[in-house]
C-alpha cells in the first residue's frame, strides 16, 4: 500500500481488517438461517403454581424437582419496574431453582400489570396490603409467627419498610441489590432525579409509562445499551442458543409494567429525594419507617460494578438496622449479572442457604 503501514497504535493491518470483514459478511450470513429456526423464547423455567391473590397481586410457589427441607418459607420481593422472573429466567440461570435444589420453599409475588384503575395505589397499598397480605397468607399456611423474605433492588427497599413495621412476622431479611442511601455521589440514577419535578411529570401521565422508564435506564449507560450489545450480537449470529439467549434477556428488558402514579410519587419523594432510610421521614400508611426497628438478621449483598445501586448505597444499611446480626456478601458484577452469571448461579444461592441454615431454628 505504498509504503503505508496500518500498523500502529491500535494494532491492525489491512490483512487483519480484511479478515474482519470477511468474518463479519459470514456472521450475517449464516444469521439469515439461525435467525429463521430461532423459536420463541420465554422466561420462566421453573413450575409454579398460584397460592394467593389480591387482584392484579398474584402469590407463587415454585416447584422443584424435590420437596423442600427447609421449614420456613422464603418469600421473593422484587422490583416493580420489571416483571420479577429474572430471578428464573432460564434453566441455566435460575437462582430460584438454584435455591430450590438446595431444599428451600420459595414463593415469589407477581406485581402484575397496573392500568388506569391502579392510578392511585400507593406504597401502603404495594408494602402493607399486598406484601403484608402475601406475608400473612404464608404464616397462617405454615402455622409460622414469622417467614424468610428476600427483597430485591426497589423490592429489597419494599422488605425494609415492611420488616421495620412488622418485626414479628420476619425471621430473616436479605436483601439484595438494593437502594439505602439514595445520596451517594456515584449514583447518577438518584442524582437526576433529585432534580424531577414528580408532581408535575404524575400530575401530567398519571401512571408512568414502561417505555419511558426503560428509556430513562437505558440512557444511564447510552453506549453500552444502546450500541455495544448489538454490535456484539453480530458474533453470536450462527449459535442459536446463544441468540436464544439474547433474546430472552431482551424481551425480559422490554415486558416492563408501567408505574401505578401515586405510588411512583411517593417512592421518588420520600426515598430519592428526601433520602428517608438516612434521614427519617419515611411515610408508610400515617406510620414512619425506621430502620433501626429492623431486629431480625440481616444478609445484604451487593454487587461491586453495579451502576443502578452503587455498593456505596446499599453498604449503607449497615449502620442503620437495629440487628447485632448483620452480614455482607460482595458480588463481583453488575445489577443483573448477580442473578445471570455463571458466577452467580455457583455463589448467590449457596451463600443464601447457607446462611438461612446457620439461623434455622
Amino acid at each position: 500500500m505504498n509504503g503505508f503501514d496500518l500498523n500502529g497504535p491500535l494494532n491492525f493491518t489491512a490483512e487483519s481488517l480484511a479478515q474482519e470483514a470477511s468474518s463479519t459478511q459470514a456472521k450475517l450470513q449464516a444469521g439469515l438461517g439461525t435467525l429463521r429456526d430461532v423459536d420463541d423464547v420465554t422466561y420462566g423455567a421453573t413450575a409454579k403454581d398460584e397460592v394467593w391473590r389480591d387482584g392484579k397481586v398474584v402469590l407463587y410457589r415454585f416447584r422443584g424437582a424435590h420437596a423442600p427441607s427447609a421449614k420456613v418459607p422464603l418469600l421473593i420481593c422484587y422490583a416493580l419496574v420489571n416483571r420479577p422472573y429474572m430471578v428464573d429466567l432460564q434453566a441455566d440461570k435460575s437462582i430460584v431453582r438454584g435455591l430450590l435444589e438446595r431444599g428451600e420453599d420459595v414463593y415469589v409475588l407477581d406485581w402484575g400489570y397496573p392500568d388506569r384503575s391502579d392510578r392511585y395505589l400507593e406504597l401502603e397499598d404495594y408494602i402493607q396490603r399486598f406484601l403484608g397480605g402475601a406475608v400473612d397468607h404464608l404464616r397462617r399456611t405454615f402455622g409460622l409467627d414469622a417467614i424468610n423474605l428476600l427483597g430485591i433492588c426497589q423490592g429489597g427497599a419494599f422488605s425494609l419498610c415492611y420488616s421495620a413495621l412488622n418485626p414479628a412476622k420476619v425471621r430473616n431479611l436479605i436483601t439484595m441489590v438494593t437502594p439505602v442511601d439514595f445520596h451517594t455521589d456515584d449514583n447518577m440514577l438518584g442524582n437526576w432525579t433529585r432534580g424531577l419535578d414528580v408532581d408535575l411529570f404524575v400530575d401530567t401521565l398519571g401512571n408512568v409509562p414502561a417505555d419511558l422508564m426503560n428509556m430513562t435506564y437505558l440512557t444511564l449507560k447510552p453506549w453500552r445499551l444502546f450500541v455495544q450489545k448489538y454490535v456484539g450480537m453480530v458474533d453470536i449470529l450462527d449459535n442459536k442458543a446463544a441468540l436464544e439467549d439474547f433474546l430472552r434477556m431482551e424481551k425480559w428488558i422490554f415486558d416492563s409494567p408501567d408505574q401505578a402514579g401515586e405510588a411512583f410519587r411517593q417512592f421518588v419523594k420520600q426515598f430519592y429525594q428526601s433520602n428517608g432510610f438516612v434521614n427519617g421521614g419515611i411515610d408508610i400508611g400515617g406510620r414512619e419507617v425506621h430502620l433501626g426497628d429492623v431486629a431480625m438478621p440481616v444478609l445484604n449483598i451487593f454487587a461491586e460494578q453495579d451502576h443502578l445501586v452503587p455498593p456505596a448505597a446499599s453498604k449503607a444499611l449497615a449502620g442503620l438496622v437495629g440487628t447485632d446480626d448483620y452480614s455482607e456478601l460482595s458480588f463481583k458484577g453488575g445489577h443483573i449479572g448477580i442473578y445471570v452469571s455463571g458466577r452467580a448461579q455457583r455463589e448467590v444461592p449457596s451463600a443464601i442457604h447457607d446462611w438461612l441454615a446457620q439461623r434455622a431454628r
